[in-house]
């Protein structure tokens, strides 16, 4: 039988995945886990009200501004004509999932919960891959299985352990568009939860014995323990305080320690760099037309997405209906940063390593 030493596992990659970001996103979410499975043992329920105060500002004022971060040290160095092409894709991207929502929305819910977990799972592995490594990832099915898991969990587990909130606000995203149209629906929710619980279950019980078996070592161990970690986690964690919370704490903090783990190496022509210049003052300055640029075509295609939808805060109130817009916005938006800067790009992508 087989057996690993503690010792010799740590030391793998050691040097590698110290960064504080790693630490606190796994920290937040092992605290906030415990401490809403100790909340729930005991009966105490938080107020659905504060949970989607939770969710806005969490998804709003933490998180957004590391999606435009991503964008733009993707196009921060590269030419003209590739930026320019870009935008056209990004924008025809949105185009065509809010048309997609407008004509199905049944069709564009499904699409925004493939959405939030192809971000989850993609960003998640690159984590994985520059951080503590993926030696024990060694077949493309394994790094397909291992994405699936770490983004599955965001939206899979709140279905089978939420699935009340979680059939609520789904049903007032489609209600955006067509109310009332997710109720056709209903009588099979069990069913699927059932279908996805164990579905869920068997991938990640795989995908933990199977990078034990092709390769074990310190990068599997790290692996099932924020596979385990994050499953745990959406499990106990009231589905809009839990998704509200993980891309700040989660997706973005990692995202950052992947950033900094990477060589810092030229990458592209310098001559295109928006931020180019040896003049501290001068990148300073264009650093913030940049980031005020930015903030204005988010809000300028927020304005255009909220115009386009017949219900655009639903037939609830603000509250509820504000949380049902911004969770289909930002799925919106987040679509072509999937595909136009991953899947398209896989060479200079959003999560390019040098």
């Amino acid at each position: 039988m087989r057996t690993i030493s503690l010792g010799s596992v740590w030391n793998r990659h050691r040097d590698t995945d110290r960064h504080p970001s790693l630490w606190l996103s796994r920290a937040s979410l092992l605290i906030l886990a415990v401490a809403f499975g100790l909340l729930g043992a005991v009966g105490v329920r938080v107020p659905l009200r504060a949970q989607m105060v939770v969710y806005l500002v969490g998804m709003v004022a933490l998180n957004l501004p590391h999606g435009g971060y991503e964008h733009f040290e993707n196009l921060r160095r590269r030419r003209p004509s590739f930026r320019w092409r870009y935008v056209a894709v990004y924008l025809a991207a949105i185009g065509g999932f809010v048309g997609l929502f407008l004509a199905a929305p049944v069709a564009g819910l499904a699409l925004a919960l493939t959405v939030a977990m192809a971000k989850g799972g993609l960003g998640g592995l690159q984590v994985l891959a520059a951080t503590s490594g993926t030696e024990h990832l060694q077949t493309r099915f394994q790094r397909g299985l291992a994405a699936a898991v770490r983004g599955g969990a965001v939206m899979l587990v709140p279905i089978v352990f939420w699935p009340e909130t979680f059939h609520a606000f789904s049903s007032l995203m489609v209600g955006l568009v067509e109310p009332g149209a997710l109720s056709a629906y209903a009588g099979s929710f069990d069913t699927t939860r059932l279908v996805i619980g164990s579905g869920y279950g068997l991938a990640l019980t795989t995908h933990i014995l199977l990078g034990y078996v092709r390769g074990g070592g310190r990068s599997w161990l790290v692996d099932a323990g924020e596979s385990l970690l994050l499953t745990a986690y959406f499990a106990f964690v009231p589905v809009l305080v839990a998704v509200g919370l993980y891309f700040p704490f989660w997706y973005s903090a990692r995202q950052v320690a992947r950033t900094a783990t990477v060589e810092d190496e030229p990458v592209g022509d310098e001559r295109w760099d928006l931020l180019g210049g040896a003049d501290p003052s001068t990148v300073a300055l264009r650093a913030w037309v940049v980031l005020v640029v930015g903030a204005l075509a988010t809000f300028g295609v927020l304005v255009g997405v909220y115009w386009a939808f017949p219900n655009p805060l639903g037939t609830s109130d603000l509250l509820p209906g504000a949380v049902a817009f911004w969770s289909m916005f930002i799925s919106i938006v987040a679509l072509p940063h999937i595909v136009v800067g991953s899947v398209l790009d896989r060479d200079r992508g959003i999560w390019y390593v040098p």
